[in-house]
């Protein structure tokens, strides 16, 4: 209720100091028009008489007059309002006596005391990707001269990805088949006179590679694979 009474107060004072004004204004525009349009077109000789022109003259200066004066007064009567409700303002928004002052400068010195002075925030670490396995080519031939044997019986390579390039220039079919144990892991088609690769993912340990066609590995065409 009183910051409602603080904003209409200066409206208030302001319309109440335009009154006089307003009627010191309306009363010289009423005699204009009373002098103009009821003696001024009625009469054409309007003032007929020296006291008559001298009375019209001093009241028209009288109310001309009034109307400045009014209007000087209101001015100065709207200015004082104005600057009563700026002081009465200024006093509502300011603090009590004894009151601790808040500053928006101490708050944020405050807040960025706090973050500076705070513990320094983790940096998430993630555990790095485990390496791929290693790739190892590997090359293998049969006898060109249609022996029943490789051109060797040892081939060794890194645990992940092996593969075989086996070359058959020989009249006779082969192929390379590779087995751990009893387990055969993959083998390469049958074929003769071309060249085919065979890719494999191994972990450590020995293999053994061989031509299935029969008879082929009985016949000594085998060797080991050691992975490492």
């Amino acid at each position: 209720m009183h910051a409602a009474a603080l904003h209409l107060a200066p409206v208030l004072a302001a319309e109440k100091s335009k009154v006089p004004f307003y009627v010191a204004g309306g009363v010289l525009v009423a005699w204009a028009l009373v002098v103009s349009l009821g003696f001024g077109l009625r009469r054409v000789d309007f003032p007929d008489t020296l006291g008559g022109e001298r009375a019209v003259m001093a009241i028209t200066a009288v109310l001309v007059l009034g109307a400045v004066s009014t209007a000087v007064i209101t001015s100065g009567t709207e200015s004082k309002a104005g600057a009563q409700t700026s002081t009465q303002q200024s006093a509502a928004g300011a603090p009590p006596p004894g009151a601790p002052a808040t500053s928006t400068t101490a708050s944020t010195s405050t807040t960025g005391s706090t973050s500076t002075t705070g513990a320094p925030p983790t940096k998430a670490t993630s555990a790095p990707a485990p390496a791929p396995g290693a790739t190892t080519s590997l090359t293998l031939a049969a006898d060109p001269k249609g022996l029943l044997s490789y051109d060797t019986k040892q081939l060794s390579a890194k645990a992940g990805t092996v593969m075989i390039l086996f070359t058959n220039n020989a009249p006779l079919e082969h192929n390379v088949t590779i087995a751990k144990g009893a387990t055969v892991l993959g083998a390469t088609p049958t074929f003769t006179r071309a060249s085919r690769t065979l890719s494999l993912k191994l972990a450590p340990g020995n293999y053994t590679f061989y031509c299935s066609v029969p008879g082929h590995r009985q016949a000594g065409m085998e060797g080991t694979l050691s992975v490492s």
